[in-house]
């Protein structure tokens, strides 16, 4: 905006500072009057800039020059008043003038606009202190510190016209819903699935017998009866489980595979479904999941300081495969996780696929596999290198044409972290060969091989002590002369009496040298591989629980679940 009554002064300030010819001052002034326009525009010219007119306006009127290029807006600031209506009257405040929270600094295109100083002042309860300032730096600040702002406001503003044209479907429909809530059905399945995520339930198993249907928890690792019911009761309880899956509920047949998201003290879960019919009706398995939990930091998946320092030299290569190895409920998918939302910045592209996808992490742009759609793990990669990645997440290789692109892709500069079904980290190579990748691309793409178990701990409160014996201290590689205290689950109200509380992880870390590249490279076998690696510092699974075992943690048991050859 310009000031028509100081216009003449404007162009006599400029003509004084030389920033234009007396001829040019006079040529403005005529093309002014022709067409109607406001001096300060038609003095604009390749010499005099708009901050010329800006600085000289300023003079004019009395109030300082401010530019606002390279200027960083604190954020109490920027939540004083709406991107709009600042917009809208073409200002941004600066800041506040001297200690004082009263007086607020106001970057004005105009700073005789009366109805601007007003309305911010109003807003903000401050007094106002203008400064002139261009409208294109103004603007510029705007888009800077208010742009998502405005762009989310419209956003909003698209969902609320949407939504008003089913306003009337929906209150019906929550009416129907308010009344379906209140079915006992509904608050079973609800009870059901509460109840599994208090208890630190994995999965929840619905089985169907003669004369009862029984439902189990899987916690930490093992299965354990909770309830039962009628066997009446369960077709209404997989029909409510299939209504909420998002199933069809007239097939009966067919396996069916659903997911829930539910809310449970203020903390969303996601539950994947599993329908399959038995010979006494439909059996279901949901897999419960948070995000939480699946992203953990680094120390509490449950490495000591040493795995944790080679954890976090294999995470810090460019490039490479990095392989999560382990059965079915191993904890690969936390670890893979985890390293995951280490990696995760702006400054990189990460793109997983994934079947299922486990948990939906901000930041990590996360395809799930379709056959149906032909969307498998092999198609999925090659679209994912059209998408510049830096990082992609493989959730399981399976077959030889995946990992042949999971080799090529960490060859060519991106960083590939996915799991196998092997039992040991040397294993792992074999595997691979068999799937029919060559050795050299092997050596060359392989950075670290991670194999994992998870152990049951023991409960603070009621483990019992027990000295071991001879050949435990042997197995577990302690001095057998020497006297060693193990110990063995009680059993008390703090664990559900089952002597064990949650589960930790046990690692055998195998980072990739240039022996053992070499070694990888003339196919060796996977006792020769092992050896290498223990020559240069890894632990084996068995070396990593004994460890527990030996602290107390857990219990040989545990031990030999985990690595029973060692």
């Amino acid at each position: 905006m310009v000031f028509n009554r100081a216009g003449n002064n404007v162009g006599k300030v400029l003509l004084k500072k030389g920033k234009i010819t007396q001829e040019q001052y006079e040529a403005a002034i005529a093309e002014s009057e022709k067409n109607d326009k406001p001096l300060s525009e038609t003095l604009v010219s390749g010499k005099v800039t708009p901050e010329d007119i800006a600085q000289a306006q300023g003079e004019v009127i009395h109030v300082p020059f401010m530019s606002l290029r390279a200027l960083t807006l604190p954020p109490e600031i920027i939540k004083l008043v709406n991107g709009q209506v600042l917009r809208r009257h073409n200002v941004v405040p600066i800041s506040f003038a001297g200690e004082s929270t009263d007086v607020l600094v106001l970057a004005m295109s105009n700073p005789l606009d009366m109805v601007a100083i007003d309305d911010i002042s109003i807003i903000t309860g401050c007094q106002i202190e203008p400064r002139i300032s261009t409208l294109g730096d103004i603007n510029q600040l705007l888009d800077k510190y208010y742009g998502s702002e405005e762009a989310m406001t419209a956003a909003e503003q698209y969902q609320k016209e949407r939504e008003s044209r089913y306003a009337e479907m929906e209150a019906k429909a929550e009416k129907e819903d308010q009344d379906l809530s209140n079915a006992p059905i509904v608050q079973l399945v609800r009870s059901i699935l509460e109840q599994a995520v208090r208890q630190r339930a994995s999965d929840i198993h619905i089985d169907a017998h003669e004369t009862q249907v029984v439902v189990r928890f899987r916690i930490d690792g093992v299965l354990k009866n909770i309830m039962s019911y009628d066997i009446n009761l369960l077709p209404v309880i997989v029909t409510r489980i299939k209504i909420i899956g998002g199933m069809d509920i007239s097939e009966k047949r067919k396996a069916q595979d659903g997911r829930i998201t539910i809310d449970v003290d203020r903390t969303e879960y996601d539950i994947r479904v599993s329908i399959l019919p038995t010979s006494y009706g439909e059996k279901v398995v949901m897999r419960l999941a948070n995000t939480v939990a699946l992203t953990r930091t680094k120390a509490q998946l449950g490495m000591r300081e040493q795995e944790l320092k080679v954890f976090d030299h294999i995470l810090s290569n460019p490039n490479g495969i990095i392989l999560v190895t382990g059965p079915t409920g191993s904890g690969k998918s936390t670890t893979l996780y985890t390293a995951l939302s280490a990696l995760n910045d702006e400054s990189v592209n990460i793109i997983t696929v994934e079947d299922p996808v486990e948990a939906n992490i901000s930041g990590i742009n996360q395809v799930q596999v379709n056959v149906k759609a032909n969307l498998t793990f092999a198609t999925a990669l090659r679209a994912i290198l059209r998408q510049d990645p830096d990082i992609i997440m493989i959730g399981e290789i399976r077959d030889y044409e995946t990992a042949s692109i999971a080799v090529q892709a960490s060859i060519t500069g991106h960083l590939v972290v996915s799991t196998l079904h092997t039992n040991s980290s040397a294993a792992t190579v074999s595997r691979l060969l068999d799937m029919g990748v060559e050795s050299y691309l092997i050596a060359d793409s392989v950075v670290g091989i991670i194999a994992q178990r998870l152990v049951r701990k023991l409960c603070p409160h009621c483990k019992k002590p027990r000295e071991a014996t001879r050949d435990e201290k042997e197995i577990l590689g302690v001095d057998p002369d020497q006297p060693l205290t193990i110990y063995e689950p009680g059993g008390c109200p703090m664990c559900s009496e089952t002597g064990f509380y949650g589960r930790t992880g046990v690692y055998e870390i195998m980072e990739m040298n240039s022996e053992l590249k070499h070694l990888v490279t003339i196919k060796a076998n996977t006792n020769d591989i092992k050896n290498c690696a223990l020559k240069s510092g890894m632990n084996t699974l068995r070396m990593s629980a004994a460890k527990y075992v030996v602290e107390g943690v857990t219990t040989m048991k545990e031990l030999f679940k985990v690595s029973f050859e060692g």
